[in-house]
């Protein structure tokens, strides 16, 4: 039998503070409809914006993963939504009157509970599986990151961290199955080394900070008046505890707690790629941008999965978006170099255009003379001036700018473009355009076969 998704059977609220901003703040867990996923929702704010937890929304990734959407953020919501993936709860709107998710001991045991204590109930509607068909990856060599999913029948992940710490030592923890989070991994609390404490709360960070939502690491033996002073900062005198080794003297729940804490926290990071995952992660030295890149990564795979059983159909008798005439007020491109005929369908996401191609065009000249071909790199042209307009179709005055390519990326040909095709142009972005860069991920198709498909990343330049 296919396995059904889940939510919460009534609503729960939590109250604490955020670790950076200090400010308290009420989380309210309530439930939603099949296919809802994880929604944030500011209450605190005009209009009540909703967030999407997925990973194209990440802005900020510093001791924390943040947010943005709708002119809204929020921000350490990894323990929130690892607390959901591992008790395998795929859909529920999370309300919050501040912006940032309670600390709650620094670990997701309190929101484990709550959501026990609320009741899972399931929906009848299937869950949505992404199965991992091939490995996935995602490297940082310059810091030693490697995050990589192996295909499997379920989800399991190793994690590896490396401190370069004569206390903490390199540490492993795996998780082999969802139904061992809640006793080995969920109760794990964030960790930190005292020599960072005094320039974290210089950033402005872990305002909401304290020996009980956090194992202090003290790397060396450090003197009482130094003790004493970082005390101070956090509201916490008397402490006394000065030799190496966990500063606040509390006993670690599990001898690898740090490495099970940066197991959970992937987990909150993974659960943006949007679906239940079945596969098997190995990561070494993860973090929160590796983690967040990961899991757009994946995410950009699944659209690319659907996107190959989601061609665009093309009926030449309904009038264009765009005919040719509007493509050249948009677009600076003249003959021969005009590689878009028609726009077909646009949205705030996605672009079809088409490209009739007939013999005539002056490529076919010398590729090749005998057996007609059109050039991959010409194909490419295309699917870019599609995506130019698209991202040009959300400004003012898009005629007074322009789109440069600034990288391919995984760019596959599978089939060729010859005389008499009409070649369908499809464009999506893969993530908002943030600073006037953009990414999308292209295909094209002759009928129902795929010729080509890979990601591009732009700039948006105003013209002088």
């Amino acid at each position: 039998m296919s396995e059904k998704q889940r939510t919460l059977a009534r609503e729960i609220s939590l109250t604490g503070k955020g670790l950076h901003t200090g400010v308290n703040v009420k989380i309210t867990f309530k439930p939603a409809p099949a296919n809802h996923g994880f929604k944030f929702c500011r209450v605190d704010l005009p209009g009540k914006p909703l967030i999407d937890a997925l990973a194209e929304h990440v802005s900020d990734t510093s001791r924390g993963t943040t947010l943005v959407q709708n002119g809204a953020s929020v921000a350490t919501i990894e323990h929130v939504l690892a607390s959901f993936y591992g008790l395998n709860v795929d859909n529920a709107l999370i309300e919050i009157d501040g912006p940032e998710a309670p600390i709650m001991g620094g670990s997701a045991l309190k929101f484990v509970e709550a959501i026990k204590e609320a009741g899972i109930t399931e929906l009848k509607e299937d869950r949505n599986y992404y199965i991992i068909k091939q490995k996935i990856t995602f490297s940082d060599e310059e810091h030693g990151v490697d995050l990589i999913i192996y295909p499997d029948d379920h989800l399991s992940i190793n994690v590896l961290i490396d401190y370069n710490s004569r206390i903490l030592g390199n540490q492993y923890a795996i998780l082999d199955t969802l139904e061992d989070f809640e006793k080995q991994i969920c109760s794990s609390r964030t960790f930190v080394f005292f020599h960072e404490l005094e320039q974290l709360y210089n950033m402005g960070l872990i305002k909401g900070g304290d020996l009980d939502n956090a194992v202090v690491i003290l790397e060396k033996e450090v003197e009482q008046e130094e003790i004493d002073r970082i005390a101070r900062l956090f509201n916490r005198p008397g402490i006394s505890r000065h030799t190496a080794g966990i500063l606040n003297n509390t006993q670690l729940r599990f001898p690898n707690e740090p490495a099970r804490h940066k197991l959970l926290d992937l987990m909150g990071d993974l659960a943006l790629a949007g679906h239940p995952i079945k596969g098997k992660v190995v990561a070494t030295r993860p973090g929160h941008y590796a983690n967040t890149r990961f899991s757009r990564i994946i995410r950009q795979e699944m659209k690319k999965s659907l996107s190959k059983h989601n061609i665009p159909v093309y009926d030449p008798t309904i009038p264009p978006v765009y005919s040719l005439e509007e493509i050249k007020r948009r677009l600076p491109h003249r003959a021969p170099f005009l590689l878009v005929d028609k726009i077909i369908s646009l949205d705030e996401t996605t672009v079809v255009g088409i490209k009739n191609v007939t013999f005539n065009e002056s490529f076919f000249q010398g590729h090749f003379p005998d057996e007609p071909v059109m050039p991959g790199v010409l194909l490419v042209e295309a699917l870019a001036q599609s995506g130019g307009l698209l991202v040009l179709s959300g400004l003012e005055e898009p005629e007074k700018y322009s789109t440069y390519f600034l990288k391919i990326d995984k760019l596959k040909f599978k089939h060729k473009v010859v005389p008499g095709d009409t070649v369908i142009l499809k464009m999506e972005l893969a993530e908002p355009m943030r600073r006037g860069i953009v990414t999308m991920f292209g295909q094209a198709f002759v009928g129902n076969n795929l010729v080509v498909e890979g990601e591009m990343t732009a700039q948006v330049i105003k013209n002088k």
